[in-house]
């Protein structure tokens, strides 16, 4: 079992325009509405190629009935804790060139009882999973470090990912887990320093590790993603396809990696399914995520090498 923790969740809205033009009239030309959050895609992820799944996390009154009945329609059992407000709606604006520019919204705020709350229920659901998924950004009333307590609430017995930006980054990493997957910006941004080629970013990686991170999964959009322990790393570049939108990627790869650690697969093969699925993730349109079909074709053609 794979559990997902969702602190923010949200509906994600993408529209589509010929062309974006800052300050003047735009007309959309498609409009696509879907219930979203880091942890919520990584748990359709693990759904969508057969895993067994269940998400935790706050939900709000307003638009959440909806997403709730939209993860069981996939396949992922759910247990969030509830409170009052509305779900956030980020929007993600595509032209013809795709370029994209997003514009999130700010979560409600939750209580210091629901806080609480959310950290016994996830005590509750990882003494039966062997992989918790902690992921994304905190609801108004969450500072940085209710990422550290989110991670010490995790049962000992279940291997702790995170993927989520500096503050909260460095505030997981200090309870112990078992992998973090930042982006290159991510990477850069927490360690204060550039990286250019593949050599100084194993160094950054080893730089998390060494703050107490077991290990780094550093995810390079087309180019692939590295792998490291600090005495072992990987890399693994991306799938040849067309890019329709990169939404979603690092949840759809955070989907594949956790479901083959849960499998027991080695890391370099943890690497090669991991870049399968964030690569079948960019070849879907507007927010929609991988398909198994399209991320078993695609892994049969990628190869991941030790560095």
């Amino acid at each position: 079992m794979i559990l997902t923790v969702c602190p923010n969740p949200c509906i994600d809205c993408t529209l589509e325009l010929e062309k974006f033009n800052v300050g003047r009239l735009n007309r959309i030309e498609n409009k696509i509405e879907r219930w979203a959050g880091k942890a919520l895609n990584t748990a359709v992820g693990v759904a969508r190629l057969g895993g067994k799944v269940q998400t935790t996390g706050f939900m709000f009154e307003t638009g959440g009935r909806r997403c709730v009945q939209y993860l069981a329609n996939e396949g992922v059992s759910s247990k969030f804790v509830w409170s009052r407000g509305r779900l956030r709606v980020n929007y993600k604006i595509i032209d013809s060139r795709s370029m994209m520019t997003e514009i999130n919204d700010r979560g409600e705020h939750v209580s210091t009882e629901k806080l609480n709350q959310l950290l016994k229920t996830v005590a509750e659901l990882s003494e039966n999973s062997e992989i918790t998924v902690i992921s994304g950004s905190l609801p108004g009333g969450a500072p940085d470090e209710y990422y550290e307590k989110l991670v010490r609430s995790v049962n000992k017995n279940s291997k702790v990912i995170v993927d989520c930006e500096k503050g909260k980054l460095l505030y997981a990493i200090s309870a112990g887990v078992y992998l973090v997957k930042p982006n290159l910006s991510e990477l850069e941004a927490v360690n204060e320093e550039s990286y250019t080629n593949l050599k100084d970013m194993v160094k950054g990686c080893n730089k998390l590790i060494d703050r107490g991170a077991g290990a780094v999964l550093l995810s390079l959009g087309k180019d692939g993603a590295i792998l490291s322990t600090g005495s072992e790393t990987y890399y693994c570049k991306s799938g040849n396809v067309a890019v329709n939108s990169t939404v979603g990627a690092g949840d759809s790869m955070l989907a594949a990696v956790s479901l083959a650690l849960s499998e027991g697969k080695d890391l370099k093969e943890v690497l090669r399914c991991g870049v399968a699925a964030g690569t079948a993730s960019v070849t879907t349109s507007g927010t929609n995520l991988f398909y198994k079909d399209k991320y078993e074709e695609i892994y049969e053609k990628i190869s991941a090498i030790e560095l």
